[in-house]
């Protein structure tokens, strides 16, 4: 195993992984450690298992096998691999959308306990955008019609995505020249995992307008219904102050942690610690009260919308069992590691599973009850409770690491924080882009892996783009890794942004890097490119805009599809380690080259976070230039400022 201060960013994660060493307990880093060397040929994308005469792999050096034995092509492996992956990684994604509109539509229709709905603003103007009447009518029936609207997309057979509407026109066109045009959910993905079938799709540029397809039906399709249906259902977002890191734990407290992706439950849990009978439980049993706190998306939906702190991100997970503090770890779906029923065993800590899509072994499984939302969450909570009596206090090791953060900002909530109460708008930061303050947007987004120190990529990338005068919208894993950081906060404006970033964050009051949700929250980005063409001045294709996206420290499927429908909708893309296709020369070029022509956009594959940003800076430069905007106002921060207090002289930003 590497030394323990090479494993993560976070010295709060680095002291968990020494303590477990001590104790003997076995983490991801362990594992990954026994697991090396890793399969080269699978890394590269030259192997096949699609079907029973395999698995088959094709030599990358071309000195052996150059054909799996049904004849298919290092080409067609990779990119038959590759759409398969973008298949499960939006179908991840997209049953999340699927089960916040049957939550919504049994919200509506009276038969989910505990639920109401919390963003009327946000259902009135979807119902307005869709053409649902909403005159004389009651929330309710609106909310029901909305819902099937969208359940509506999942099963559609014809037409098209009704989200896809919003993109600008010269980005659909594109989408229907190369044939991609999101249609419906579940259709797309069957086709898609049908074309990899054995004997199936064998061209590699239609697989790979396979996987641009199986993108967008999560950007423009499951991940876009999730994030507003999720503001009806749950409330839109609103600015708070919140905490992150593992010393959010409490030590004469009930620590339960959730973990997972979908809001449902854990709002249901919020609500429920707030009752009488919960607290009274924790009096019970010696505890002063309930400490609700999250890991990965479940965590950041929470945080958006409740202020509940965030105990970490992915790694996090199995370093806040090691506290010994943890009472009850709650999982629902996704990013779940199985490894927790062995980290948990050294502990009392109980793990409980509770969706009906993913089952543990070893885990209790308790399963959650939408119709009785309130009942579940509170049986769910009490179980906690009670295991509080079993914690051994010689076991217990909180880190005091913890960082204030804000969160809660949305597409909407931008018109606000820019532009006031009664001048919403996006014009000041389309002039800030336009007069040189701004160099451009950056959405920094994605995972952890133990390939890499946690969090570093992140954190660097961040930095570095800041200081270039970069402002940076984030979600999933990133957003936490900024937030232990202390770089969702207008204090980091002073520590590591540029003059004219400065400028605009201190005269708005906004940290440097915006928290704008969960993963299948980077449907906000779309929609705030949407905005900034709208408001104009920077032109009316994603392609045209000086914004990009990146992935410095991706892991799942989910961010495979992820970067297809960012790509793919005209936004250039920097991923940290390559996507498993670097075995066919002809996959890698037309990711990193050739499909800028077809969608105005590539991929870029870098590791090293430092030259991540020198790319991205480089094309937001490019994209300044083509549409002739005024040079930068200010030279980059220095380098050797970031993290010190530093001011550089300047006109602050007018008023507009």
């Amino acid at each position: 195993m590497p030394e323990a201060k090479r494993v993560s960013a976070d010295v709060a994660a680095d002291e968990m992984v020494r303590l477990a060493q001590e104790r003997g307990d076995r983490l991801a880093h362990d594992r990954y450690q026994a697991m090396r060397p890793q399969c080269g040929f699978g890394q590269l994308g030259l192997c096949c298992h699609n079907c029973n005469m395999g698995p088959c792999r094709i030599d990358p050096f071309g000195q052996g096998t150059r054909e799996g034995i049904c004849g298919a092509s290092a080409d067609v492996i990779a990119a038959r691999n590759l759409a398969r992956r973008a298949a499960v990684g939006s179908a991840a994604h997209s049953d999340h959308g699927r089960s916040i509109a049957m939550t919504l539509l049994e919200t509506a229709r009276g038969q989910a306990q505990g639920y109401s709905i919390k963003g009327p603003a946000k259902l009135l103007a979807l119902a307005k955008e869709w053409g649902i009447a909403t005159d004389k009518r009651s929330l309710e029936e609106i909310a029901e019609e909305v819902a099937l609207a969208a359940l509506e997309d999942f099963g559609r057979q014809d037409g098209g995505l009704r989200f896809v509407s919003r993109a600008p026109a010269k980005v659909q066109a594109r989408w229907e020249s190369h044939g991609v045009m999101p249609r419906g959910v579940d259709r797309d993905i069957v086709g898609v995992l049908h074309s990899t079938n054995m004997g199936g799709s064998n061209e590699p540029y239609h697989l790979l307008r396979s996987c641009v397809r199986a993108g967008l039906v999560d950007g423009w399709g499951g991940s876009m219904v999730a994030t507003e249906l999720s503001d009806i259902l749950f409330g839109e977002p609103a600015p708070l102050v919140s905490e992150a890191n593992l010393g959010v734990l409490k030590e004469d407290h009930v620590n339960i942690l959730v973990h997972g992706h979908e809001p449902v439950l854990s709002d249901a849990l919020v609500a429920a610690s707030q009752t009488d009978e919960v607290m009274a439980a924790c009096e019970a049993v010696g505890a002063k009260g309930i400490q609700l706190a999250g890991i990965c998306c479940t965590a950041n939906e929470i945080l958006m919308r409740h202020g509940v702190p965030i105990a970490g991100n992915l790694l996090h997970q199995e370093f806040a069992l090691v506290t010994g503090a943890v009472d009850m770890m709650v999982v629902d779906i996704q990013c779940i590691f199985p490894s927790l029923r062995a980290v948990a065993g050294k502990y009392h800590t109980k793990i409980v599973s509770t969706s009906p899509k993913a089952h543990f072994e070893g885990f209790t499984h308790i399963e959650f009850d939408e119709r009785r939302a309130l009942d579940s969450a509170r049986t769910l909570l009490l179980t906690g409770i009670q295991n509080f009596a079993n914690r051994d206090p010689g076991k217990v090791h909180i880190p005091t690491d913890k960082s204030p953060l804000i969160a809660g900002f949305t597409t909407e909530g931008v018109f606000d924080h820019l532009g006031g109460r009664y001048r919403p708008s996006y014009r000041p930061l389309n002039n800030a882009i336009i007069d040189g303050r701004i160099r451009g947007v950056v959405g920094i987004v994605g995972c952890n892996t133990v390939k890499i120190t946690q969090d570093e990529a992140h954190l660097t990338l961040a930095k570095e783009l800041l200081r270039h005068d970069v402002l940076i919208v984030q979600t999933g894993c990133s957003a936490i890794a900024c937030g232990k950081a202390g770089l969702l906060t207008p204090e980091a404006v002073e520590l590591y942004a540029g003059a004219g970033l400065q400028e605009v964050c201190d005269a708005v009051g906004l940290p440097p890097c915006l928290h704008l949700g969960a993963c299948v929250d980077n449907t906000r980005i779309l929609t705030a490119c949407i905005e900034i063409c709208r408001e104009g001045g920077l032109g009316d294709d994603f392609a045209e805009l000086p914004v990009a996206g990146a992935a410095p420290e991706w892991m799942s499927d989910k961010a495979i599809a992820i970067g297809f429908y960012v790509v793919g909708s005209g936004i250039f893309t920097v991923v940290g380690d390559s996507l498993p296709i670097m075995g066919s020369p002809r996959v890698a070029d037309y990711l990193t080259g050739g499909m800028e022509e077809d969608f105005g956009a590539r991929f870029a594959f870098e590791r090293d976070p430092l030259k991540a940003a020198a790319l991205i800076v480089e094309h937001l430069n490019a994209k300044r230039e083509a549409l002739h905007l005024s040079p930068m106002i200010y030279e980059p921060r220095p380098a050797e400022t970031l993290g010190k207090r530093w001011r550089a002289g300047g006109v602050a930003l007018a008023a507009v």
